[in-house]
């Protein structure tokens, strides 16, 4: 009983937090944080379609804890051999409305 309701406060909590995604706004973030030098919202750039994130991520409540510290700290292994650089220059705020988007898919709009 415990680890359903779990889940389900998980699912609502991931679900509410992605209610407010700014499209537009996370993607001029992304723009001016020079994200779209190697990601893209559907296909593989050098690194994987913002799509992929969410699918692969899709659910799992600790996605936003992970994806701040790799995003700021980069690493690689996840995705392939091609490492993420660091980007310790994007500010939590800004990191949090890109990653929302990402993980609710990269809606256009």
């Amino acid at each position: 009983m415990k680890r359903l309701l779990a889940v389900c406060l998980a699912a609502f909590t991931t679900a509410h937090a992605f209610a407010d995604v700014d499209a537009a706004k996370a993607q001029g973030i992304a723009s001016r944080n020079m994200c779209f030098s190697c990601h893209a919202v559907d296909h593989k750039v050098v690194g994987p379609a913002y799509h992929d994130v969410a699918q692969k991520y899709k659910g799992d409540a600790s996605a936003m804890a992970m994806l701040m510290k790799k995003v700021k700290g980069g690493g690689s292994g996840v995705w392939g051999p091609m490492a993420m650089p660091p980007n310790p220059g994007i500010s939590d705020a800004d990191l949090k409305v890109v990653l929302n988007w990402v993980l609710a898919g990269a809606p256009t709009q």
